[in-house]
């Protein structure tokens, strides 16, 4: 078993217009050491996911079901206030917006004081040492002045450092970062990526980047998985959807991606349409309205939802197309097309 194990996740909300369903079926595991990155458009269920995997949903009015083990535990199953005492300690999170995240009113070292000294029985004066060490390591300068500064004090790049200087306070085994670089600058943005890299190595812990940006998972992950209407769609190693992706919204993906390797001689190629209503998913393959090759499955797109399967050496694809067919379009049509932009 690997140190996280998802399976079968469903995270379902019920509304006045019908079922929810963000989370649908959702099953990956990540060991120690290792990164999973997680893509897809907004609303395919990437955050959602994350909150479920730490237990922010429960107490809530959704309706979860699968199994979350971490460290051969397992959580959907335990109560409330047991996964409350895991986070911080054994599983952390770095929140999109660090500026609603934190608490306007208290200091940023408070914040990082309080969070350090739920697990840890010391000190206030210790726990302050702490959180200087903390934002230091995280290059922010000056950290013992910088401590008691509110974070609205601080840019947008240095509350994230300080959000991620929050969530490792505590050594967590497992990290979960969601869309960890939104809004900032590349400088910025390479600095906080190489910053994760680095504090994973040195604490050995298994991260999850959440992101829409592939050029973020192209620079930090192992494994992807690519999300769409609240399932996985494919799943492999960063090479393999990278230089081999077999399902026609990866393609979409990487050619609405832009690249700065080479000079660009044709326009982004956008995916056509808009994602599906989570109430209202699409029957069949969810994919099916947006994809330019539905009507080579004899009609098993618009009526089949199909099955998650392993084409070669745990690479996973959730199409209706043959592997031999998916494979000629990537290498003939897809692949070329993508060459020149």
């Amino acid at each position: 078993m690997s140190f996280l194990d998802v399976k079968d996740l469903k995270i379902h909300f019920p509304t006045d217009d019908g079922l929810v369903k963000s989370v649908d079926g959702l099953s990956f595991s990540v060991e120690r050491g290792k990164t999973l990155g997680i893509v897809g458009e907004s609303g395919s269920g990437k955050s959602v996911t994350s909150l479920g995997v730490l237990g922010l949903h429960k107490g809530g009015r959704a309706k979860i079901s699968g199994e979350i083990w971490l460290d051969g535990e397992e959580l959907n199953g335990a109560s409330a206030e047991y996964v409350r005492r895991l986070r911080g300690k054994k599983m952390a999170m770095i929140f999109q917006d660090p500026l609603s995240s934190m608490h306007p009113y208290y200091t940023v070292g408070h914040q990082i004081i309080e969070a350090y000294r739920i697990h840890h029985d010391v000190s206030k004066q210790v726990a302050r040492k702490h959180a200087i060490d903390m934002l230091g390591r995280v290059g922010i300068p000056e950290p013992a002045g910088r401590v008691d500064s509110y974070p609205h004090e601080f840019s947008g790049g240095m509350r994230q450092r300080a959000m991620i200087a929050m969530a490792l306070s505590c050594d967590p085994e497992l990290l979960i970062a969601d869309e960890p670089t939104t809004a900032l600058d590349v400088t910025v943005q390479a600095q906080i990526l190489d910053l994760m890299r680095d504090l994973q190595r040195e604490f050995n812990s298994a991260l999850i980047i959440i992101t829409h940006d592939l050029g973020v998972v192209a620079e930090l992950s192992d494994d992807i998985l690519v999300m769409y209407g609240g399932k996985c769609v494919e799943f492999g190693a960063a090479e393999d959807i990278f230089y081999r992706p077999e399902h026609p919204y990866t393609w979409g993906l990487l050619g609405s991606m832009p690249r700065l390797d080479r000079e660009r001689t044709e326009r982004l190629l956008p995916i056509k349409g808009s994602p599906p209503s989570l109430i209202n998913v699409p029957p069949g393959c969810a994919f099916h309205p947006r994809c330019p090759y539905a009507e080579r499955t004899e009609g098993k797109a618009q009526t089949e939802v199909p099955a998650l399967a392993e084409t070669e050496g745990g690479h996973l694809v959730r199409c209706h197309m043959s592997r031999t067919e998916r494979r000629s379009l990537w290498e003939n049509e897809i692949k070329p097309v993508l060459e020149t932009q």
